[in-house]
């Protein structure tokens, strides 16, 4: 028996995100990610991202098996709804929660910000 034991997701606390010095996005969710090649929302979803995603998916977006590696994670449109669609709903697998959800908890701000950080260190 593990002492302490590990509880993975359903034990953690999603961490909230700063976007001082982003434009403000509204109520409407964009299709595209409208920070794309901005620093800031780089910087922004790099910090972002180490609060939130990095217990899972790897520091850096190097995943050590538990989650998808995210570096590989298409860019443009198509990868953007993919993005969209995991971060305000998460995944659900076999009734397992292997994603929280992050509509309501994350502004989209945040959201488009942690975007821009992993395309920012896409590789092919």
């Amino acid at each position: 028996m593990l002492a302490g034991g590990a509880l993975a997701h359903g034990d953690v606390q999603p961490q909230p995100v700063n976007t001082d010095g982003l434009d403000p996005l509204g109520t409407e969710w964009k299709v595209e990610n409208p920070y794309r090649g901005n620093e800031k929302a780089v910087a922004i979803g790099d910090s972002g991202y180490n609060q939130n995603c990095a217990r899972c998916h790897g520091l850096q977006m190097i995943s050590g098996g538990l989650a998808p590696d995210l570096r590989y994670l298409p860019t443009g449109k198509e990868g953007d709804e993919y993005f969209v669609e995991r971060m305000k709903h998460g995944a659900v697998i076999n009734g397992v929660t292997k994603m929280p959800a992050f509509d309501g908890i994350l502004s989209q701000e945040a959201m488009w910000a942690i975007r821009t950080y992993l395309e920012a260190k896409h590789e092919e």
